[in-house]
């Protein structure tokens, strides 16, 4: 059988990412982009579907009569009715682990530039700040070590437990978070309430469900302490945004390092486009995951799960 592929956006793949071909007869289709009003036209002959952020619902679905795989090129399934999925008995796939070292590399780049205030110093030494003071230094923002705080982590996974051991080299304590709402969480891990209240810095590394959907709200961001950090590289929507610009408007928290926001990219009128420039706020556009070795993992992940779908022994299934 001739499998037909189809990628609907493989331009969200960084420039020069290599992506070999699968090792059998098959149809391969590019599409740079594609809106949600294109998904099923695109996809009507298609047996396999390639999405990064592209979202199919059960009306594409409905739409392509021989779909056999959708191979996410992508941890997060969130865009896929996977309920619908189901339901057609279409396999649906992801890849996984393959920016463990990426995003936690990238964690620590946003978690160090607030903590050294390098924002802030560099913007200051621009506008002639170091020749008004005079000396061979000055101080106009408060500078925080790493060692001996606490870094708690929400989620266990790969991702979670790379930034755990680079935060150990660092000399910081780290802990894992358990679930919202949960009073008595697993054995190794901190109830929320309390990682809220004691973290210096709260990164979070866990899915975007409708249980963890708006977790970060204006009521964990009063209750934190005045000088933590919040990091976000996992799904935007785990974080009331808006609630968000207000904590660190009105001095809430001491910083917040984003990759990811619920619209991407966010709209001009977005909370967090009036954050852009400030000490303490950082927002870079969805590139934690982007390293070269990362890129290189999960294209290579993502021909071994259609390969291996090809050959009757999935991979990665949802």
């Amino acid at each position: 059988m001739t499998e037909t592929i189809v990628f609907l956006d493989r331009d969200s793949l960084a420039p020069g990412t290599e992506l070999r071909r699968p090792g059998f007869a098959h149809v391969w289709i590019d599409h740079a982009e594609t809106g949600p009003g294109e998904v099923a036209g695109r996809i009507r002959d298609a047996t396999v579907v390639v999405t990064n952020k592209v979202k199919v619902g059960a009306g594409d679905m409905d739409a392509a009569p021989g779909l056999r795989l959708i191979a996410v090129c992508a941890t997060g399934t969130d865009i896929i009715d996977l309920a619908a999925a189901r339901a057609r008995g279409i396999t649906v796939c992801n890849v996984r682990g393959y920016a463990e070292r990426s995003v936690p590399e990238h964690v620590f780049g946003l978690i160090l530039a607030l903590r050294r205030q390098i924002p802030g110093y560099t913007a200051d030494v621009k506008a002639g700040k170091w020749q008004e003071a005079g000396s061979f230094t000055f101080f106009t923002h408060e500078l925080r070590d790493l060692y001996g705080t606490r870094l708690a982590i929400v989620g266990r996974g790969s991702l979670g437990q790379g930034v755990a051991r680079i935060a150990r080299g660092f000399g910081m304590e780290t802990v894992f978070v358990g679930r919202k709402g949960e009073a008595s969480p697993p054995d190794g891990l901190l109830p929320w309430d309390e990682a809220v209240e004691t973290a210096d810095v709260l990164t979070l590394h866990c899915p975007l469900t409708p249980e963890t959907r708006g977790m970060i709200g204006i009521g964990e961001l009063r209750r934190m302490k005045r000088t933590a950090l919040v990091i976000n590289t996992a799904r935007g929507g785990l974080i009331d945004e808006a609630a968000l610009a207000r904590a660190l408007t009105e001095g809430l928290i001491a910083g917040a390092g984003i990759d990811v926001v619920s619209s991407e990219p966010p709209p001009a009128d977005h909370p967090f486009m009036a954050l852009v420039g400030r000490p303490d706020f950082i927002l870079t556009p969805h590139t934690a995951w982007a390293g070269h070795t990362a890129r290189k993992a999960m294209v290579d992940q993502l021909i071994d799960n259609i390969e291996n779908f090809h050959k009757d022994t999935p991979t990665n299934v949802v």
